[in-house]
């Protein structure tokens, strides 16, 4: 088990793994993600594991159900304890994101998760993601 700077919410039944340096947006995507329906696994922190050929993140129990809210504070919010990862999103500048990417993975203990680059901020954020979604 890895524990990973990052966050991870279930959406649309998938679970994504949001990376990306501090002050990316990761908190600030996975809240637009909770309020589009889905829900927390964690915030900040996750732990990352391989089990029957699959990633899954889980939360530590002192962080259990809390997401920051740059400016508010912690805040209590619905979560799951574990999530499988579908699709891993590396948060970064819109100008480091290649226009037509090749496929790119993110790797832990030999499985292999599709990744992209993804500017969290954008407006049209949660609408590539939908499109992402429904390619896998």
């Amino acid at each position: 088990m890895a524990l990973i700077h990052a966050s991870c919410v279930e959406y649309s039944k998938r679970g994504i793994l949001i990376f990306g340096p501090s002050g990316a947006g990761k908190s600030d995507l996975a809240l637009r993600l909770l309020d589009a329906g889905g829900t927390l696994v964690s915030d900040d922190y996750v732990n990352v594991e391989a089990e029957n050929g699959n990633l899954f993140a889980s939360v530590a129990p002192n962080i259990e159900g809390l997401i920051e809210v740059r400016g508010v504070g912690l805040m209590k919010v619905d979560h799951v304890k574990s999530h499988k990862v579908d699709l891993v999103l590396d948060l970064c500048g819109y100008e480091n994101i290649d226009r037509m990417p090749e496929g790119n993975f993110f790797e832990q203990e030999g499985i292999k998760v599709p990744l992209y680059k993804f500017d969290g901020f954008s407006v049209s954020a949660l609408a590539k993601i939908n499109l992402i979604i429904k390619a896998l």
